[in-house]
Parts: structure tokens; C-alpha cells; sequence
């Protein structure tokens, strides 16, 4: 190779490395200036619940204040905070829905996904379309019939409305039969059969493992979303007392009262609501890149 072609070659390669380097660097500062406003929100409230209402009322800071304790003891003991809020039943009360819920949801959104991916029915497609159909229909749309038959069944001021309709979650169905088109091989499904699996073992001790990763995404957005649920709730708990309501019912209720006003106080009312949304995403979460090489098979 002449001097010359030495020399291009180095240049373009240089310009090549430049090139990457430049873009590794553009997308650090981009993904860092989404990580401060995804975290910013959290943080402003974390802060705020240290802060005293005079503080908060003062404009906004990034540096904590002394007031934590005093805030958290309004929350246990003052008498006009605990007309609208008692963070023990609400916790209570919010974990029973969304833990059931949300079980129902992956479960039964994994198992209709399985049985559209490995069998072959005349309906199948059909079947699958029809959920989709669902998918597309809102809540809002539905709500008053919703709350009207629930009020027929003598169901209103349970929790079983709450719970039971997570069983149809057309979008969780849509999300598992995407991830087992790509990663779930109906080879293993015919393996199991010949060496005499049931058809629902073959599911839970085959499917399940495999599907990990789209469980623990699912149920991380599921768990969220049911958590943070105040449209049903507030449709179906309708007249009882404050030990049966769910955490965003209390902070709403917090929130509009006239009685109570102390902005500290109630900002950590907030912070201590989100606390379980964050336990269930650093529990679940290592899950998503941990199973995809248990989901690998080789053909």
C-alpha cells in the first residue's frame, strides 16, 4: 500500500472515529436532559415535602428544608388532616386492588396471548381483531353503563369491580402475542407434548419462564396504572368511610379541602403515595433485560 492510500485511509478513519464519538457524545447529553425532566418532578416534590407551607408558598427551591418531621407529624396526628387522609388504609386498601389486579391482568393477558399464538382455530384472527377492536374503546365511554350494572349486582362499595375487569386487558393481550411472535418458538410447545405435558403445565412452567421480560413490563404498568386509578374507584366507592378508600382518593380529598391547607404536609402526603410505584419498578425492572437469555432458544 502506497504512502498516499496510507494517508486517506487514516483520514477516513479518523473522520469515522470523530463521527461516533460525536454521536455517543450527542446522545449522552440528550438521554442525561431526559433523565432531569423525568426525575425533575420527583425531586421537586421530594423537596417540598421537607419544606414549610410559608416556604412553598415562596416560591421554588432545589435545596431541602427542616420541616420533614413536623410535616410528618401533622400527617399522624392533626385532626383536619386525618378527616381526609390515613396513609395505613390507604395503603392497605390500594395494595389489595392493585396486587390482585394486577396479577389477573398478566396472567390472563399471557394465557389469552398463548392460546392465539400456538392454536389454530377458525376464529382465531377474528378473535384477535375483536381485542383489538376493545383496545380501541375508552373508559369514559363505557363508565356509565359500567356503573350501572355494578349498581344492579348490589356491587357498588366493594372491591371486586376494582378487581375482576382487570381479567380483559385487550393492550397487555396485544403487547404478549407481539413478544411471542418474536421469541416464543412453537417448537418447544410440540417438544412438551410428546414428552406428555398437560396443556396448562406446558403454559406455566414453559411460556411463563420464557415471557418474563414482557411480564415484568406489563406488570410494571399495570401496577402503576392501577395504582394511580381515581376515575373507577371514585365511580364504584361511592359512599364509604374513609378506612375504604384508596390512597388517591385520600390525596385528592386532601387536596380539595378547605379544612387543612399546609402545603408541606400535604406534598409529603403525595411523596409517601409514590413510594410503592417505585418499590414495584426496582423490583421488577432488572427482569426486563435479565430474561431475555431466558427466552433465547435455539433452532
Amino acid at each position: 500500500m502506497s504512502d498516499n492510500m496510507k494517508s486517506v485511509y487514516g483520514k477516513a478513519k479518523d473522520n469515522y472515529s470523530f463521527k461516533i464519538k460525536m454521536k455517543s457524545t450527542i446522545l449522552v447529553i440528550w438521554f442525561v436532559i431526559l433523565t432531569i425532566i423525568c426525575l425533575l418532578p420527583i425531586y421537586i416534590l421530594v423537596i417540598n415535602a421537607t419544606r414549610t407551607h410559608t416556604d412553598i408558598a415562596n416560591g421554588l427551591s432545589f435545596l431541602p428544608g427542616t420541616n420533614l418531621k413536623a410535616n410528618l407529624h401533622k400527617i399522624v396526628s392533626d385532626s383536619n388532616f386525618k378527616l381526609s387522609y390515613n396513609a395505613l388504609h390507604g395503603y392497605k386498601n390500594s395494595l389489595i386492588i392493585t396486587v390482585c389486579s394486577t396479577f389477573l391482568t398478566v396472567f390472563f393477558s399471557a394465557l389469552t396471548a398463548y392460546g392465539i399464538h400456538v392454536y389454530d382455530f377458525k376464529l382465531k384472527e377474528i378473535s384477535y381483531t375483536v381485542i383489538l377492536l376493545v383496545m380501541m374503546v375508552p373508559m369514559q365511554v363505557t363508565s356509565a353503563g359500567f356503573v350501572t350494572f355494578m349498581s344492579d349486582l348490589k356491587l357498588t362499595n366493594t372491591y371486586w369491580p376494582l378487581i375482576i375487569p382487570s381479567v380483559a386487558a385487550p393492550a397487555v393481550v396485544y403487547f404478549m402475542r407481539s413478544y411471542m411472535k418474536s421469541s416464543f418458538p412453537l417448537e418447544i410447545v410440540e417438544a412438551a407434548r410428546i414428552d406428555g405435558c398437560s396443556e396448562f403445565r406446558t403454559f406455566v412452567s414453559i411460556a411463563i419462564p420464557m415471557m418474563k421480560p414482557a411480564i415484568a413490563v406489563q406488570a410494571i404498568f399495570a401496577f402503576i396504572a392501577s395504582w394511580n386509578n381515581f376515575y373507577t374507584p371514585n365511580m364504584i366507592l361511592i359512599n364509604v368511610k374513609l378506612n375504604k378508600k384508596t390512597l388517591p382518593m385520600m390525596v385528592s380529598a386532601l387536596q380539595s379541602s378547605d379544612k387543612f391547607n399546609d402545603y408541606g404536609a400535604i406534598y409529603l402526603a403525595i411523596a409517601l403515595s409514590i413510594i410503592p410505584i417505585i418499590i414495584a419498578y426496582v423490583l421488577l425492572s432488572r427482569f426486563i433485560i435479565a430474561g431475555v437469555a431466558l427466552g433465547g432458544v435455539k433452532e
